[in-house]
């Protein structure tokens, strides 16, 4: 019966970000209204993780499934991105060292602020 609440708690989430995705006046995904949605009643303790620990894990751990629809349309749309394969591969890989080097900076800055606080602490 606690997997059915827990399962409930994430549909009716995922239902009030739909009723909110229709209600505001420009495009926005309902996924990312339910993330907000979410983030916002864990924050504030009205939901507890242990609410829903067990769904979100299972849900977490079967993740890869998530993407096999996605990874079906592109196959339906491969002669369309044939033509442009090139412009898709340099776009790729330009982007992953930009993320590498975003990440690399956001981690030495956390360090520095880290190591900031902490000689501060010390003073």
């Amino acid at each position: 019966m606690k997997i059915v609440y827990q399962i409930g708690i994430i549909f009716a989430v995922c239902w009030l970000s739909q009723l909110v995705e229709a209600v505001i006046p420009f495009a926005f995904p309902a996924s990312v209204i339910g993330m907000i949605i979410l983030f916002a009643l864990l924050a504030s303790g009205i939901l507890k993780v242990s609410h829903i620990r067990e769904k979100s894990d299972f849900l977490l751990s079967n993740m890869a499934f998530f993407f096999i629809p996605a990874g079906v349309s592109i196959i339906n749309y491969f002669d369309v991105l044939k033509s442009t394969a090139l412009q898709l591969v340099v776009i790729c890989l330009i982007t992953t060292v930009i993320t590498f080097g975003v990440t690399a900076a956001s981690v030495r800055f956390t360090l520095f602020l880290m190591n900031k606080v902490r000689k501060g602490e010390e003073k």
